[in-house]
């Protein structure tokens, strides 16, 4: 079979007057409103419990509070990966990444080649920005893509869809934006680049995605603001909670500064946007986040890489005056990131190719975003993860995972470690019910494994979901030191 590699989210939606745009209907009751622009915001491991109207007691991110205030704050959001580049492809596919070979995040050639994957996403795939472009959109992206690039010599992305592409993987003209020393002000520039880019566009209506790399470690946020939090850590010394607070807290201010450039240029009421995270955050046991993993899950099980709620469950806040309420919390719909790419085209006024829609995994929440609280999804949620994960035997969720309805079951392609899990009462999957209700058991896994089936093989890590411990041991050669 041929490898296919692909990929917390602002989406900003405006009227350009002087083009013949399709009319939505308005969530409000008021006359139609113009076919909307689009404006994604990625961030990159936050936790769903790291912003303050999600809970967080330990600093506060206003400008996200204000944003979740003026919108619709949904509490049940997953992405369809546990780690970066798999949750990108669903969000731009609208396909499990599985199905792509796209099982881990992408790395060095040899490295993927190890795991069973390309160097990057086929762009034969159709994306998102494909069918934004083929109507009309102007489509950008801005910051970190990590769904390489059949020639990463050549400067944009126009073979996956965007007529403009900027900082790809936070690196343009020399200048990386992951250094240590480029950290304090990257998010800055990055916000910079995608005011520039809105401000010159006219006459059209457009997609732009900004994929920030923030909070991804290795973090160095301005040293002001990690400032805020020296109560706790005396000098010389900083700690975790210094680091990772200060990063969100600038990411936070220069959101701010993005929504308000928005309104400068009358981009608001029309704008529909969207922030989410593309998985959990991130393990203090990981090396480069030695110094920083103090990431949130909230009441959450686990953290990234895990299938455990806290892995793959994340923020998601939609925010559009003119199509949606405001002061909105959903906690009845579940979405997901296959969701998005149907999402956004029906919001767009596009209709899906059919033989397209044959492909497509998710399901249009559009009438989620214009405020329906009482939506529930038809489709089933699946997850693989092939790899070890770190840390707590807590955290290390079986390989595969389906969540259906209320209920979200966890096994091993053998059948090994069923767990079952009421969701809505069970947010941190401490009660396994799968002893109680062996009827759902069997209908789910027999639906899990039939969907696994049609996965391309591929290697599986030895350590892949296997919660075990090297317990003490009374055999004394099991003693012996090194």
């Amino acid at each position: 079979m041929r490898p296919f590699h692909c990929g917390l989210i602002i989406v900003l939606v405006t009227v350009l007057a002087d083009l013949p745009l399709a009319h939505l209907p308005s969530a409000k009751g008021s006359a139609p409103v113009a076919q909307p622009n689009f404006l994604f915001i990625l961030a990159d491991d936050l936790g769903w419990g790291d912003l303050s109207c999600y809970g967080n007691r330990r600093f506060r991110t206003p400008v996200l509070d204000r944003l979740a205030a003026e919108g619709i704050l949904f509490t049940q959001a997953y992405q369809v990966g546990s780690v970066c580049s798999p949750s990108r492809a669903g969000l731009l596919t609208g396909r499990y990444p599985a199905e792509l070979h796209l099982h881990g995040h992408l790395a060095q050639s040899e490295l993927n080649a190890a795991r069973g994957m390309p160097d990057f996403m086929d762009p034969q795939v159709p994306t998102l920005a494909h069918l934004l472009k083929q109507a009309g959109y102007r489509t950008i992206h801005v910051g970190k893509w990590h769904l390489g690039r059949p020639d990463p010599n050549l400067p944009g992305l126009e073979i996956y869809g965007f007529d403009i592409a900027r900082w790809i993987d936070c690196q343009e003209n020399g200048r990386n934006l992951w250094q240590l020393e480029e950290r304090p002000t990257a998010t800055a520039v990055l916000v910079d680049t995608t005011i520039d880019i809105l401000r010159q566009l006219k006459g059209r209506p457009f997609y732009c995605q900004l994929w920030l790399h923030d909070p991804h470690a290795p973090l160095n946020p301005p040293r002001e603001l990690m400032e805020k939090f020296r109560r706790q850590t005396p000098p010389p010394f900083t700690s975790p909670l210094m680091i990772y607070a200060a990063t969100v807290l600038e990411m936070d201010r220069q959101i701010g500064r993005l929504l308000a450039a928005l309104d400068r240029l009358g981009l608001r009421e029309n704008t529909v946007v969207i922030f989410s995270s593309d998985n959990g955050p991130e393990d203090i046991e990981v090396a480069n986040a030695a110094w920083s993993a103090y990431g949130s899950a909230g009441p959450l099980r686990a953290r990234k890489r895990s299938l455990y709620e806290g892995g793959i469950r994340v923020p998601w806040i939609v925010r559009w005056p003119v199509g949606a309420p405001a002061g909105v919390v959903n906690n009845t719909t579940v979405i997901a990131g296959v969701d998005f790419l149907p999402t956004i085209c029906e919001l767009a006024g596009i209709k899906i190719p059919e033989a397209l829609q044959q492909t497509l995994r998710g399901e249009s929440m559009a009438a989620a975003y214009r405020g329906d609280t009482s939506l529930q999804r038809t489709k089933s949620i699946y997850w693989e993860w092939r790899f070890r994960i770190p840390n707590h035997p807590w955290n290390r969720s079986p390989m595969l995972a389906i969540r259906s309805g209320p209920w979200k079951l966890l096994m091993n392609p053998d059948r090994s470690r069923l767990e079952l899990y009421r969701i809505p009462e069970d947010p941190s999957e401490e009660d396994n019910l799968a002893a109680l209700h062996p009827e759902i058991v069997e209908k789910l896994a027999a639906e899990l494994l039939s969907w696994h089936h049609t996965l391309p093989p591929g290697p599986v890590e030895s350590a892949a979901g296997r919660n075990d411990y090297p317990w003490p041991s009374s055999d004394a050669s099991q003693l012996k030191q090194d």
